[in-house]
């Protein structure tokens, strides 16, 4: 079976930490990847960050799988297509077709939009997705019977709620048989709330839907993951039962670092 972090930290029943990629090179993701013992996972982000999905989101997901002698941590792509505009399909298939363990799509606002994120993630009989790419099951280190027998079980379906509409059909999504994780983007969730966005916790009211979607999510048999800024953040959302932590991001730890060490210096 091929390295895969994050699939062992949800069997185990552990919480995942995690950490944001938001640029690409060789280099800076194999640091990235290398960086700790209890990374489990890193979030290429095609969305907002500055990695292209074509040839970026590749070559980020090769170097991370490469990054240790067992394999390094589970390479997750966030597409830059959303669930309300646009279309995920193409964008899925090359994320997977990439060797990506698991695809994460923003603002997934209708049981409808998610049960087609399924589909387009899923080999037959269970979906949609075409084979075809001699890649895939080279980057999981499987012959292509092996990646095909176990495609389904073993790549993670990400959702992101995080707008008024998801929250209103919250049950309805996490019922979709094959969505594996909903994900909370607590500031576009606060900022289409009509609240601000968190500073560095978020509003009182939008704590509470951020509550509500950890409970709908573990009642229907679903995780529940969360963005956090933070080590003490991913701490307290540990405690509270998220299943998917990110902990930090590259640029924000490349400055907290720097600036910190800097100050050190200069006393």
């Amino acid at each position: 079976m091929a390295a895969n972090p994050l699939l062992a930290a949800f069997k185990a029943k552990k919480p995942a930490f995690g950490a944001w990629l938001t640029t690409g090179g060789l280099f800076h993701v194999r640091t990235a990847a290398q960086a700790s013992p209890h990374l489990s996972w890193l979030m290429i982000d095609c969305e907002h960050g500055l990695i292209p999905l074509v040839p970026g989101a590749a070559e980020s997901i090769a170097t991370i799988h490469s990054a240790a002698p067992q394999g390094g941590p589970s390479a997750i792509v966030r597409i830059p297509a959303t669930g309300v505009s646009g279309s995920t399909s193409w964008q899925i298939k090359y994320a997977l077709d990439a060797g990506a363990r698991g695809v994460l799509v923003p603002m997934v606002s209708t049981p409808e939009k998610a049960k087609e994120i399924v589909m387009d993630s899923k080999f037959p009989p269970a979906g949609r997705r075409g084979f075809g790419s001699p890649f895939t099951q080279g980057n999981w280190g499987l012959t292509v019977p092996q990646y095909l027998a176990t495609a389904n079980d073993t790549v993670s379906v990400m959702i992101q709620i995080e707008n008024q509409e998801a929250v209103q059909n919250l049950e309805q999504i996490a019922a979709v048989e094959g969505i594996d994780v909903l994900f909370i983007g607590p500031y576009d969730l606060s900022i289409n709330l009509g609240f601000p966005t968190p500073s560095p916790d978020p509003h009182p009211e939008v704590e509470k839907v951020i509550q509500r979607i950890l409970e709908a999510s573990h009642a229907a048999g679903k995780k529940c993951a969360i963005y956090c800024i933070s080590g003490a953040q991913a701490a307290k959302r540990a405690a509270e039962g998220f299943d998917m932590i990110n902990v930090t991001s590259d640029m924000d730890a490349m400055k907290e670092a720097i600036s910190g060490h800097l100050a050190a210096a200069a006393k």
